[in-house]
């Protein structure tokens, strides 16, 4: 049997074909199945994260490790990730592919729940094997983010980008928020029957699979022939230029996550800890969900008030709203009281990413915005690791109990506050109503989600992509 030397079709299971691809202008039915399986994409995605790393920190509790353990387990990995990320340039041209990199990287990541889901059965795992997991897990799955912005940028038309990737958006922050009800929901169940660790189980399972499920997605888009010769070298590994504009944005940003994670990264133990809140997974679930869902129905209108007032006025009133926050859970245990917290700390961090993300596109050059945020993401988790240090240094030697909570939590409060100076430095620009489209990257109880800007969406970006079909064109 003979194959069409213009199929596209993927060949295998990384997609890597024998054969000549399709010209560049795609025909309707490459695209659809193309904007479909990015979409279906993000919904695995965000089931992966909803039922399995949202709950990594929980497990760490369940096996006993501590506090401490918990708390690093959230953050500390993310530096694993971000260091390959510099590698993924040469890893790109070896395997001659943006998409092999990306499905590969998928398909190990999918692979990282099995040996968590065996020790949620066994109940048997060491701290250093469950940091070795979930390092595997950060590594792989951030290897893929610039890799997957500038194979993607090429297979979504220019002229249906914006609306696309915020309906991919949506789609990707509802399958989330269904995840993480999903997985409390599971995890209050199996506590309530006395087989806590089970309900772990049942959850790394349905993450690996519904990863699993989204490295076949990535295997089965298309990818242009002149993709690597063209944008590879977007992954240039030497830092992008300084300028001013992006030094005062950069230093501000990196001094914001050290202060966060001094005590983010122990919240889950705050919460779930029988030395402190204790609060039932049930419990736990709906604190995470409110703060993301804030920050959903927030962001259309912080999108509008950064049209109206700039991002600068908007990172201003953000910056001076995230000081508070840890502070503001030590004033009361009271459920109600914490909720409310969480509603406000999801707006609050919804327009701290959105103002950052308008100033981050208006003073990097467009040339250089993939490359600075590779970097960016390099330099954020280094700052997000030295915070945890910090903190759990602090946490260990006063002890994980009420009173060292409420002291840790009042510190990062001033380190919050002592980077207020830095946001009088910060340029101001004018932008549209609309939210640039984001990427989750990942789910945090202080948070809501770490998200970050999908590059290709912009008019500005280098990557072309095809051009719309007339027969999709036509389509309502």
């Amino acid at each position: 049997m003979t194959r069409d030397p213009d199929d596209e079709r993927p060949f295998g299971i990384f997609g890597a074909s024998r054969y000549k691809r399709a010209p560049r202008v795609q025909d309707a039915a490459v695209l659809r199945r193309d904007l479909s399986y990015i979409h279906t994409d993000a919904i695995a995605h965000s089931v992966m994260m909803g039922t399995g790393e949202t709950y990594i920190a929980a497990f760490a509790l369940a096996l006993g490790f501590g506090d401490i353990i918990a708390g690093i387990v959230a953050s500390g990995p993310l530096l694993a990730g971000a260091i390959l990320q510099l590698v993924s340039p040469y890893a790109i041209r070896r395997l001659g592919s943006h998409r092999r990199w990306v499905v590969l990287n998928a398909a190990l990541q999918a692979s990282s729940f099995v040996p968590l889901a065996a020790a949620a059965i066994t109940g048997h795992l060491a701290p250093f094997g469950l940091l070795a997991i979930v390092t595997f897990y950060w590594a792989t799955g951030m290897a893929t983010g610039p890799a997957w912005n500038t194979w993607v940028g090429t297979l979504v038309p220019r002229s249906v980008r914006a609306r696309f990737f915020a309906r991919r958006s949506r789609v990707g922050q509802a399958a989330l928020l269904a995840a993480l009800l999903a997985g409390g929901a599971i995890l209050h169940w199996s506590a309530s029957l006395g087989e806590k660790r089970l309900g772990f189980a049942a959850l790394f399972l349905i993450a690996g699979s519904a990863r699993a499920v989204s490295a076949w997605l990535l295997g089965h888009q298309s990818e242009p022939d002149p993709l690597v010769q063209r944008v590879t070298g977007e992954l240039d590994l030497a830092p992008p230029r300084s300028t001013p504009g992006n030094r005062r944005l950069l230093a501000y940003l990196l001094a914001v996550q050290t202060g966060v994670h001094i005590a983010a990264p122990f919240f889950t133990p705050y919460m779930l800890g029988e030395s402190a809140l204790g609060l039932s997974y049930a419990g736990y679930m709906t604190l995470i969900a409110a703060s993301f869902v804030s920050k959903i129905f927030a962001l259309p209108w912080l999108g509008h008030f950064a049209a109206k007032y700039g991002a600068r006025r908007l990172l201003r009133l953000a910056g001076l709203s995230v000081v508070p926050l840890p502070a503001l859970w030590t004033i009361s245990s009271d459920y109600t009281f914490l909720l409310g917290i969480q509603l406000v700390s999801g707006i609050a961090w919804g327009a701290h990413e959105l103002a950052t993300f308008l100033l981050f596109f208006d003073a990097i050059r467009p040339e250089e915005r993939t490359r600075l945020l590779t970097w960016f993401n390099l330099a954020s988790a280094t700052a997000m690791v030295a915070g945890t240090a910090v903190g759990g240094w602090f946490l260990s030697q006063a002890g994980a109990n009420m009173s060292g909570y409420a002291t840790l939590f009042w510190i990062s409060a001033g380190a919050r506050a002592m980077t207020l100076p830095l946001l009088a430095w910060m340029p101001d620009v004018r932008v549209d109503a609309a939210p640039p489209a984001m990427r989750i990257l990942a789910a945090r109880p202080a948070a809501g989600s770490i998200d970050r800007p999908v590059l290709s969406d912009r008019e500005d970006s280098v990557v072309e992509g095809p051009r719309v079909p007339e027969e999709v064109r036509a389509e309502p």
